[in-house]
């Protein structure tokens, strides 16, 4: 038994215990030698008390409590006391009492940390990587830990209430390489063959319905080899549903309730009880983008009517060609520079834009390079329809529908930041629906499906599959939580006739639709229920109720931007019997 076992935790002790004989364990935080008087700030993951050692302790571990440097692991005995009152720290919940230690264990010493354990330290990322088990120490990623447990219970319970199964899907499975580069695993057993792991559970939690199990859930992980970014790792997780019998409202409502009850379980935040509903044409039209930021407006303008006609050929000459002229108002901005205003342009070309147009309002007069080629009714007719005011700066971008929308959806988060037009605290959930079930890859020359292929048309417009098939809306919803995308799901095909239709749409025969898809197509004709399900990045998630900047922070040992764990040094060499086991070999030079 470790001598000097815990009797309570650092950040549990208060005001009422004074008197009482209490033994701690923890890390020593920062220690202050005032002569005579040795301070401790003894710190778990609860929080940190403050420890007293004074000249009554014995010489032996008076000579301890000298030789003790930070992020010693520390055993201590001692007598709760209340702080003078010139000594109370308010900023500390145990700032009113103190622990005046008897008898003091050092469990383990420790070396000179890299970098200090607190708070809002300034160290390169990679620092923290490869040392993550300091990083892990600090209280920031602590409580971001700690939250993370927090919603999956708080997941857990309430859908395990509301008559959900939690049941494990495999994480070694076919590869279907469609959408994602699979992470492929060889097998030994089976030489020349290869495994993948689960870019989703998706096939398996389907096959589930098809069981007749009806509500399944997961903590699921998840594997994709794709470039990296901010929200995005080689491996993540996300909560898996599936359930069976229900329409789009139905799951809808369901993960609206499951997100308030989240939201109060874990941060006591009360949300809003009915999220907004937006369809996907609706947010590009008014926004640029399918995750709308909705936390302030500014939103996009089009005037293609009041410029088709106009004698500057840029715009007219892009709506003649199938083109659209939208524009956003930027408020108290018209004095921007000529080079702030080729900075908003480099921003509008990384989404394709070849121009950015501009027109700026100031008390003295109207400047705009595109103001010669207008007459004095259309530049009226424009500022009328964008409700310009004095002070203004207005922004315009021509061009094919898919690059209006996105480079003035860019410049309108951009400048959201910029004029401080958001607030940071505020928690904005909405759905967004009705998306396109397919779209068409020129490179490719074939359809591909927008979410996934075994989305569901809407059934009003199955009869547009032969003839228009990119009108076809898909029963398909995202939830998006402050411009960005948490999750989302849809109505599952579960007839085989119409899964064969949407593998010819998209370009799969017979032969390959079979060989990838089989198993699928036959457990239809066995009588699959209609189900659907949602699936929500749990990362991004804890991300956004963290209000971190990355998932990386809210994810215990994740990777780089470069795929990679600096920590354990992996991926990393294996030795050629290894490969020779496993019938590989690589193409690669060898390396020292």
């Amino acid at each position: 038994m470790l001598a000097l076992q815990r009797t309570i935790y650092c950040g549990e002790v208060h005001k009422n215990m004074v008197g009482q004989d209490i033994i701690l364990n923890g890390w020593v935080h920062k220690r202050r030698d005032h002569g005579g008087l040795i301070f401790v700030d003894l710190r778990d993951r609860t929080g940190i008390i403050q420890i007293v050692f004074n000249e009554e302790l014995s010489k032996e571990t008076l000579e301890m409590a000298e030789s003790i440097r930070n992020e010693y692991v520390l055993a201590i005995k001692g007598r709760v006391v209340a702080r003078a009152s010139e000594a109370i720290n308010d900023k500390m919940v145990t700032g009113e009492i103190e622990v005046v230690c008897h008898e003091i264990l050092v469990l383990n010493k420790s070396k000179t940390p890299v970098f200090d354990i607190a708070d809002g330290i300034n160290v390169d990322e990679n620092i923290r990587l490869k040392y993550r088990y300091l990083d892990l120490r600090r209280p920031e990623m602590q409580q971001n830990m700690m939250l993370r447990h927090s919603v999956t219970m708080a997941m857990r319970n309430y859908l395990d209430q509301k008559g959900f199964l939690e049941i494990e899907t495999p994480m070694l499975t076919k590869s279907t390489p469609e959408g994602a580069r699979d992470y492929l695993v060889p097998s030994r057993v089976n030489p020349g063959h290869f495994f993948a792991l689960p870019q989703s559970p998706q096939i398996f939690k389907q096959i589930l319905m098809v069981s007749g199990l009806e509500k399944y859930f997961q903590i699921a992980r998840c594997f994709r080899d794709e470039d990296l970014r901010a929200d995005r790792q080689p491996e993540f997780t996300q909560l898996d549903m599936e359930m069976s019998f229900v329409n789009q409202k139905d799951i809808m409502d369901l993960i609206e309730s499951m997100m308030i009850h989240i939201f109060k379980e874990t941060m006591n935040t009360t949300l809003n009880p009915s999220f907004p509903v937006i369809t996907y044409q609706e947010a590009m039209k008014k926004y640029g983008s399918d995750r709308p930021d909705m936390r302030f407006d500014m939103e996009l303008v089009d005037i293609s009517d009041l410029v088709k006609n106009v004698k500057f050929q840029v715009f007219s000459s892009v709506i003649a060609n199938n083109g659209q002229v939208k524009g956003i108002r930027v408020p108290e901005c018209a004095t921007y520079s000529r080079r702030e205003i080729d900075a908003l342009m480099e921003i509008a070309a990384t989404f394709g834009a070849k121009g950015l147009a501009w027109i700026a309002i100031t008390a003295e007069e109207i400047k705009s390079p595109i103001k010669k080629f207008l007459q004095e009714d259309e530049l009226e007719a424009i500022m009328n329809l964008m409700q310009a005011q004095q002070g203004d700066l207005l922004l315009f971008v021509a061009d094919q529908p898919s690059i209006v929308a996105a480079s003035l959806g860019a410049l309108r988060l951009e400048f959201g930041k910029r004029l401080h037009l958001i607030d940071e605290k505020e928690l904005h959930f909405c759905w967004v629906v009705d998306f396109p079930l397919l779209e068409y890859d020129e490179e490719n020359e074939r359809y591909v499906a927008i979410h996934h292929m075994f989305t569901a048309p809407k059934d009003e417009d199955v009869a547009l599959l032969d003839s228009h098939p990119l009108d076809v809306r898909a029963q398909a919803y995202d939830l998006i939580l402050n411009g960005i995308e948490l999750g989302g799901g849809s109505i599952r095909i579960h007839q085989k006739k119409m899964q064969q239709k949407i593998f010819d749409l998209i370009g799969f025969s017979a032969e390959e639709a079979d060989e990838k898809f089989g198993f699928l197509l036959e457990a239809f004709e066995f009588g699959a229920p209609p189900h659907g399900g949602v699936a929500f990045g749990l990362d991004r998630m804890i991300m956004l109720m963290r209000n971190r900047p990355s998932i990386r922070d809210v994810i215990a040992f994740p990777k780089t931007q470069s795929a990679s764990d600096l920590m354990v040094q992996a991926p990393s060499n294996v030795i050629d019997r290894q490969l020779q086991e496993l019938f590989i070999k690589t193409t690669v030079p060898k390396t020292k």
